[in-house]
């Protein structure tokens, strides 16, 4: 008899990715590393077994890593719980990280960025091939829908990419997987998992989300509303990948031999292209990319559809964008 379909559902989900890290990883005499980011929750304890499962059959090694935001009373504790049971699962090297979390963008925000920079720290330091996150389809439901509430356009809707950080760090198994196989995977192996207070809080966007609006996105829609939005972010990328590609390609022909940009040429263009260009030039000039949002872009857009005389543009990381003499200019202010 085969493992329970959860358990081969997340397997069969980390094999294929592990087949894909070996194939872009130089061949090394002890095999790749690879990391699972674990916070102790069903979702990553589940990743966390498969991967311990999976990457010995395939010569690579498997280690792990937990963050420790400090947001809540015993959180080392709950740190040293993680590491024992990651431990239990075979996995080697295991390490906790111990993060300061700041206050810009908001509590949610700070906290990715913290955790994320602890991440980066550890994988660079230990020579990891690929850092393994748990994030799975009801996730990229929400991102979509976040996504959407800002306005933020296409590249936002295409949610979380299944490879993504510097050289492909961060790879994502489970964007197919639901987040209830990934639960039952965890209790038909009786693996111990620990319920984030902060995932039930109210007070967190993403918390009212997941137990107000998607439950009452279904309910006036019927099931299969996750996987639509799902399905929503792929086709979304596929959009957003092209159209960065066209502006990567147009960017050199709409501007002058002194490297500014040319308005007339810019006019000429297709918006989601234009714009495109203009924001990577706000982001070449310093404006930070998480700060830089579309109402931004449609401002400095606005210099050149139209064009009344206006005056410069403050943009985020003091940068300033002007129309002078037919050319646009984005520069620190």
């Amino acid at each position: 008899m085969g493992p329970h379909p959860a358990v081969a559902a997340i397997r069969l989900a980390v094999r294929r990715v592990l087949h894909d890290i070996l194939t872009d990883t130089p061949d090394t005499p002890d095999g790749p590393l690879v990391l699972v980011a674990c916070s102790g929750g069903a979702d990553s304890m589940a990743l966390a077994s498969a991967l311990a499962f999976e990457a010995p059959k395939l010569g690579i090694r498997a280690g792990g890593i937990t963050v420790d935001h400090g947001l809540q009373p015993g959180s080392d504790l709950r740190a040293a719980e993680v590491l024992v049971r990651m431990t239990a699962l075979g996995l080697a090297p295991v390490e906790s990280a111990a993060v300061t979390v700041g206050r810009e963008g908001g509590p949610e925000a700070a906290a990715r960025d913290a955790r994320y920079a602890a991440l980066d720290e550890a994988a660079q330091r230990l020579g990891a091939a690929a850092v393994l996150l748990g994030h799975t389809r009801d996730d990229q439901a929400e991102t979509v829908l976040l996504g959407l509430a800002r306005g933020s356009g296409i590249r936002s809707l295409s949610g979380m990419a299944e490879t993504s950080g510097v050289a492909g760090r961060y790879r994502r198994p489970f964007l197919q997987v639901d987040r209830q196989t990934a639960r039952k995977a965890c209790m038909v192996q009786s693996l111990p998992v620990w319920d984030d207070p902060h995932n039930a809080d109210p007070a967190y966007t993403r918390s009212r989300l997941r137990h107000e609006g998607l439950p009452a996105l279904e309910k006036a829609l019927g099931k299969g509303v996750v996987e639509a939005l799902a399905r929503t972010a792929q086709l979304s990328r596929d959009d957003a990948d092209a159209l960065d590609s066209w502006a990567a390609q147009a960017d050199p022909t709409v501007r002058d031999d002194t490297g500014l940009l040319e308005c007339a040429k810019l006019y000429a263009l297709p918006p989601a292209v234009r714009r495109r260009i203009l924001r990577r030039a706000a982001i070449e000039a310093g404006a930070p990319a998480g700060s830089l949002f579309a109402r931004h872009i449609e401002e400095v857009d606005r210099l050149i559809t139209g064009w009344r005389g206006q005056g410069a543009i403050n943009l985020p990381g003091r940068v300033v964008a002007q129309r002078q003499g037919g050319r646009l200019v984005i520069r620190q202010g």
